[in-house]
């Protein structure tokens, strides 16, 4: 049984409530790696990261920046440092989110806060019909990517997100049963 199925059983949500589509739009993002060349309007990048601004953070503390990447010369360069350096390439934009270690008040929340904004703004994106993916592998040579972006040396790269219109076709997904990853119920 669906996790929506349960739900509409359960009595508790109603087939195409917004509380189900929300569900379903986590159950269905997934990581896009190959787009179209149409371009992403500045708006919409703006409404992007702006939903990432929304993540929790602790002391509501905001320790994230972003560099909006669309130049084809510096994405090139960007993409020497890392395997996916074809993503990068091909992505009509990319976005590159930072902890700014001067906002910081505990490294732990300050990483934690930084996730949930990647993943609140991998989230937008699919919920606005767009793919992309977290770029993290990159961070093997984040001082050199920092160099390249010219940011404050208070700024620390946390991942790059590609993004773009999808060339690919929706994959369906799996996860580990619920009986794998709870430990215990007490």
């Amino acid at each position: 049984m669906s996790m929506t199925q349960r739900l509409y059983k359960s009595g508790r949500f109603e087939i195409g409530s917004k509380e189900i589509q929300m569900l379903e739009g986590i159950k269905t993002r997934r990581s896009v790696r190959s787009f179209t060349s149409d371009e992403v309007d500045d708006n919409t990048i703006d409404l992007i990261i702006e939903m990432g601004t929304w993540a929790p953070s602790g002391l509501n503390n905001q320790p994230w920046k972003f560099v909006v990447i669309r130049n084809q010369h510096l994405r090139d360069e960007i993409s020497t440092q890392t395997k996916y350096s074809r993503i990068i390439q091909k992505a009509p934009v990319c976005i590159a989110v930072f902890l700014d270690n001067s906002q910081s008040y505990d490294r732990v929340k300050d990483l934690q806060a930084c996730g949930a904004c990647i993943q609140n703004m991998l989230l937008a994106l699919h919920n606005l019909g767009l793919g992309g993916v977290w770029l993290g592998e990159i961070l093997k040579n984040r001082e050199s990517v920092e160099k390249i972006l010219e940011v404050p040396e208070t700024c620390e790269l946390m991942a790059i997100i590609a993004l773009g219109h999808t060339e690919e076709k929706k994959k369906e997904g799996s996860r580990k049963p619920l009986e794998e990853v709870i430990l215990a119920r007490k």
